[in-house]
């Protein structure tokens, strides 16, 4: 009887484990990027790439809808889908008790606090930097994304290079998908508030982008097998991003 060798049944259990779950979070991203960031680009309610005060309400309301259902199907329905396998060196944490859980939650509030108040006091000399290199205000919103999201990006850098995929997938896409499904509602809350018109629209050079790196993603992450040249495709995507910010 023949037998399959232990490391194709490893491979082939890392590679239904990743599939899942990175499926999972591409599926709540292209709709959650596109109804949100493209979609107000064709609306005629308001003039420019704006959704009115009805149709803001909508998309904050959808966003909260796919990211509240990401987080459920992650933590509760199909939780397997997104756990280290026994393979990977860093086991994963027994879930924690309902006090616990309630304490983490306020201490990640208080963080994301602390975290827009820290973008905030940062901008003025970010954008004294920015100003003295001649680079489009345009880039001063994308330094300050890199900067709050540079702590998901080491973390999740750290765990692929452990040899911790899994984790490393968690932390990339999930972290994605929050600061969309969570700023969206956030900056459409204030927007409202204050009756100032918030443009969501992307340009059309940024929409193409947005398509290409979600083909890329779907083709990358989609065979649960990927090599050295998928990883040198996103690093090129990105640096054109960068490039073409700072020289549109």
């Amino acid at each position: 009887m023949c037998r399959r060798p232990l490391s194709a049944i490893g491979w082939s259990a890392a590679s239904r484990a990743g599939i899942s779950s990175a499926t999972a979070a591409l599926a709540v991203l292209a709709p959650l990027t596109i109804l949100t960031m493209v979609v107000p680009n064709f609306t005629v309610g308001t003039p420019g790439p704006a959704f009115s005060t009805s149709q803001l309400i909508f998309a904050a309301i959808i966003s909260l809808v796919l990211y509240g259902s990401f987080v459920f199907v992650q933590t509760v329905r199909h939780r397997d889908y997104f756990l280290p396998l026994e393979g990977e060196d860093e086991a994963h944490a027994s879930p924690p008790s309902t006090s616990v859980a309630l304490i983490n939650l306020g201490l990640l509030l208080v963080s994301l606090i602390a975290i827009v108040g820290l973008a905030k006091s940062l901008t003025p000399a970010v954008e004294r930097v920015i100003d003295s290199l001649g680079a489009p205000k345009a880039a001063v919103g994308v330094a300050i994304a890199l900067l709050v999201l540079m702590p998901e990006s080491l973390a999740a850098l750290r765990s692929a290079h452990a040899n911790r995929l899994q984790t490393s997938l968690n932390l990339a896409l999930g972290s994605t998908l929050a600061s969309i499904g969570l700023t969206i509602p956030a900056v459409a809350a204030v927007s409202i508030m204050l009756g100032q018109q918030l443009d969501l629209g992307l340009t059309a050079k940024e929409i193409v982008l947005l398509a290409l790196i979600l083909l890329v993603g779907v083709i990358t992450l989609g065979t649960g097998r990927t090599t050295i040249l998928q990883g040198i495709v996103h690093l090129v995507i990105f640096a054109a991003f960068l490039f073409l910010t700072a020289v549109p």
